[in-house]
């Protein structure tokens, strides 16, 4: 009997709940932790960037409308199945040279990020928002909204960074197009395979993988973008991307040497959040 020859998976690009490759038609090599070939990547375009961000438009009005007990009931969803398939994520990551014990604590770290967002769904209005002591006959009081569409460089931690910085941004009802770790993308994409096949709405985050230096240009000046985190970017390019946002006043989320392994704050949240406030008259 003959040996049977292997199904090699093949890597793409992850935009509007499908994945499709590269418009461009480009792959790039990604190396294991020792260096020898593992996979071809797809290699994003500034079409598959603008491809992303009309996704992701075209989502924010459905995520940020669901309200936030159910956006959290979706990211606790996604932890669920990052449980369920523990084996090939493990895999994963220990190409990328971590040993099993790592690869192991870096998995139950980002499930566990996933629940300790999905914790603060329902707790981000009252936690900053407030009723407002004024003079007069008015009663006024501010709230958190979403800011809109948001840009990430994710770091190279592969799988727990990438969680740590897409979840704060989707939690509040933001939707998200994030470009992925240039040379230990793979996990992404097998995270997007879970994004798909759970609760989450297409479009409401969208995975590019290829060279930084290319897409991050395109998404700081993006004018359909309202922020972007730059937890990724090398910081001598961090000006530049910063100047490039000033098109639309973009928020910005400066990298800050962050540890993705500590228990995270809520700045992540807050950073994506506006603050409205209204003036209601009493007795009326």
């Amino acid at each position: 009997m003959s040996e049977r020859l292997a199904v090699r998976k093949t890597y793409k690009l992850f935009i509007a709940g499908a994945f499709p490759r590269s418009e461009s038609g480009r792959s790039y090599v990604v190396n294991d932790g020792k260096g020898n070939f593992l996979a071809n990547a797809s290699q994003a375009s500034r079409k598959d960037a603008r491809d992303a961000v009309t996704a992701a438009r075209k989502a924010f009005g459905g995520w940020s409308a669901r309200t936030a007990y159910n956006r959290g009931q979706i990211l606790y969803r996604i932890a669920e199945m990052l449980e369920g398939r523990r084996a090939q994520f493990t895999d994963e990551l220990r190409a990328t040279g971590l040993a099993k014990a790592a690869a192991n604590a870096e998995l139950d770290a980002a499930i566990d990020r996933w629940v300790w967002y999905a914790g603060w769904a329902d707790k981000l209005a009252t936690v900053t928002g407030s009723a407002n002591p004024v003079a007069g006959s008015f009663f006024n009081f501010s709230t958190p909204e979403p800011t809109g569409v948001v840009a990430v460089i994710a770091p190279d931690s592969p799988l727990l960074g990438l969680v740590s910085v897409v979840a704060p941004a989707i939690v509040s009802g933001n939707t998200c197009v994030v470009v992925a770790s240039e040379p230990a993308p793979l996990p992404a994409i097998t995270l997007a395979e879970v994004l798909a096949t759970s609760d989450l709405p297409a479009g409401v985050l969208n995975v590019l993988t290829g060279n930084r230096a290319e897409l991050a240009p395109w998404l700081a000046s993006h004018m359909d973008v309202n922020a972007i985190d730059l937890a990724g970017t090398p910081h001598d390019q961090v000006k530049a991307l910063e100047q490039a946002a000033t098109g639309n006043l973009k928020r910005v989320l400066r990298p800050a040497g962050d540890d993705w392994a500590a228990t995270p704050g809520t700045e992540r949240m807050t950073a994506f959040l506006e603050i409205k406030t209204v003036w209601h008259p009493v007795g009326v």
